[in-house]
């Protein structure tokens, strides 16, 4: 992995914020949003495995392994996950609440795909078998299909053009992403489901949606914060799958109002 480190470096009682980016991405893409906190913030950017810069690493994306990877280098931080980001950020979350210190869930669903068992119905997401058939398109067509990706996220957005231009200049600015990662990374998004360890999450979350959003629904995000304790959800009207890009104020003062919410860190190890 990469971690580029951004942002306001001296000690104060704000928090450090760790960013981790969508499918076939990585970090550089939240510049809208690091130019909005980074005068006031730590910002961590990360770039996982067969991304960005850390495109030669071929560390599988197993969200438990990565986590822990991650709060090792970044302890004592909240964790932003965007997209397929938030299967790592709130994996990291679940699994060592007493490193994380929030949770932000941007576009980031606790299920991708919707569920066709009625006893079990999630129809907050996509069609399944949709990301098998991103996964196929690669095959033949590498870079068409993930600009076909890309539109896709960029799809229904008041500023569509924009994000979509900006979507674009941010993939291949450092390099493809490895074919390998972007099959591991399909695959999680088609089966991942992690909606019953919800009720488990032991750090406080805040869970952003673009209203119209055509890839997670914006209903996917409240309900996913009906699932955990001490969550709210936001819709950001007029935003789509990266609201980050088209609403970057917007998004930047949500987080930074949550991030202002938490309580001041105690240093356990410090003299009483």
């Amino acid at each position: 992995m990469h971690i580029e480190t951004l942002g306001l470096r001296a000690a104060n009682d704000r928090p450090a914020l760790a960013l981790i980016h969508g499918w076939a991405m990585h970090g550089g893409l939240f510049a809208p949003l690091v130019a909005q906190l980074e005068s006031r913030y730590t910002l961590h950017l990360v770039d996982l495995p067969g991304h960005g810069h850390a495109r030669g690493d071929a560390t599988p994306l197993e969200p438990r392994a990565i986590a822990a990877a991650l709060v090792e280098r970044v302890p004592d931080a909240v964790w932003l996950g965007w997209s397929l980001g938030g299967q790592f950020a709130l994996r990291a979350a679940l699994d060592h609440p007493s490193r994380v210190r929030g949770l932000v869930m941007v576009a980031a669903s606790p299920r991708f795909v919707v569920g066709d068992d009625p006893d079990d119905a999630w129809p907050h997401g996509v069609d399944a078998g949709l990301f098998r058939e991103f996964g196929a398109a690669l095959q033949r067509d590498f870079r068409g299909t993930l600009e076909g990706f890309l539109a896709l996220e960029a799809l229904g957005s008041s500023s569509a053009q924009d994000d979509l231009r900006s979507l674009k200049a941010q993939a291949f600015a450092r390099g493809e992403p490895a074919p390998r990662a972007l099959h591991e990374g399909l695959a999680l998004l088609d089966q991942l489901d992690l909606r019953a360890e919800l009720p488990r999450l032991q750090v406080p979350s805040l869970w952003l949606a673009g209203r119209r959003d055509r890839l997670v629904p914006a209903a996917a995000m409240p309900a996913a914060a009906a699932l955990a304790p001490d969550a709210r959800s936001v819709v950001i009207a007029g935003a789509g799958h990266a609201p980050f890009l088209g609403a970057s104020a917007e998004v930047a003062r949500e987080i930074d109002a949550f991030l202002q919410s938490l309580p001041q860190h105690v240093d356990a190890t410090a003299p009483a």
